[in-house]
């Protein structure tokens, strides 16, 4: 397939961000927009946590651990993005600062998770704000079945239960979201991998969706099938 010429980012569309549960595919699309876009990538450094593993082998001794050692390593990539780059002034990021917030409530309680939120709240202020985030909604099945798919030993032990909880934290933090515009998107009835339509049409939505405060949403219908 030939390639696409880069679309110049609009002057109010600086810093974008891919949101959703793990094995929505936000990864992906942060590197489809990023190369569509001629922007510099921003990818959340899973694999550097050393408790990431652990965790998903003993969620309840490893949970604080891991927490941490991601809510460190965000803050620094959130860091860095405040200065200036001359060379690509469009960031595409696949993950909020937020997040680390949504997975802390989930997997900390008691007195770890008090002190987690001192330290949230402490570093918070601190990072830049999105332009604009693309939430990509979908459902615990739809993830489980992705996650298997890509093979990730580790991720082979997260059960449909804990899928369900993230799912239900996600949609209660995004649907409540008013630090700047959102775009839902129902990802189930999307295929921007393999539909180069899809990818077009969900580039168009998020260059539209911009300019509007608040959530507004991006429902596709049902992608019909190719005989």
């Amino acid at each position: 397939m030939a390639a696409t010429t880069p679309i110049q980012p609009p002057d109010d569309l600086r810093y974008l961000v891919i949101e959703g549960v793990i094995g929505v595919g936000k990864t992906t699309l942060a590197r489809l927009i990023a190369e569509r876009f001629g922007g510099r990538l921003i990818l959340e450094e899973f694999e550097e946590n050393p408790f990431l593993p652990r965790f998903y082998e003993d969620p309840e001794r490893w949970a604080f651990h891991t927490q941490l050692s991601f809510l460190a390593s965000r803050f620094r990539q959130q860091k860095q993005l405040l200065l200036r780059d001359l060379f690509h002034p469009f960031v595409v990021s696949d993950y909020a600062f937020d997040k680390d917030r949504i997975f802390a409530r989930i997997n900390l309680k008691g007195d770890e998770l008090q002190l987690y939120e001192t330290l949230y709240t402490l570093m918070e202020p601190n990072v830049p704000t999105p332009d604009l985030i693309v939430y990509l909604q979908s459902t615990p099945d739809r993830l489980l079945e992705n996650i298997r798919k890509r093979g990730r030993p580790y991720e082979q032990r997260i059960e449909r239960s804990y899928l369900e909880a993230l799912c239900e934290a996600y949609d209660h933090y995004f649907f409540h979201y008013t630090k700047g515009p959102l775009l839902i998107v129902n990802a189930v009835q999307i295929d921007f991998v393999k539909n180069p339509e899809d990818l077009e049409e969900l580039i168009r939505q998020i260059l539209e969706r911009r300019r509007y405060g608040g959530i507004t949403y991006f429902n596709p219908r049902p992608a019909r099938t190719v005989k």
